[in-house]
């Protein structure tokens, strides 16, 4: 069914990690966890100044992939994970042509690891 309101969101979604440094930024935050990172804390691991920094996570924050919260004088960013699994669930939603065994090993990847 096509939805598009979903598909917006996804075009969004899509249109932001299109950049080098903004998909890195997003890796970045998947990886950290729920625990997430401060702004400063990214830049840095990035390399990228903090002024230019601030532009890319507020393109993240606004295609709703990344959310963040003030911490006193900090903004702490996190990678918004219901906002991930709806963009692949709808990358994915109609797979394989109604041939499920077609795309039977496609999830096999991304299964977390300890």
């Amino acid at each position: 069914m096509d939805d598009p309101q979903a598909r917006n969101r996804a075009v969004e979604a899509l249109a932001a990690l299109a950049h080098e440094t903004r998909l890195a930024v997003f890796r970045l935050l998947v990886q950290a966890g729920p625990d997430g990172l401060v702004a400063g804390a990214i830049a840095a691991r990035c390399g990228v100044p903090p002024s230019t920094m601030s532009h890319h996570l507020a393109t993240l924050e606004r295609a709703g992939l990344v959310q963040s919260a003030r911490e006193s004088r900090l903004i702490r960013y996190r990678a918004d994970y219901s906002a991930m699994r709806r963009l692949l669930a709808f990358l994915i939603a109609d797979c394989c042509a109604g041939a499920p065994e077609m795309c039977g090993d496609l999830l096999e990847g991304l299964a977390c690891h300890e």
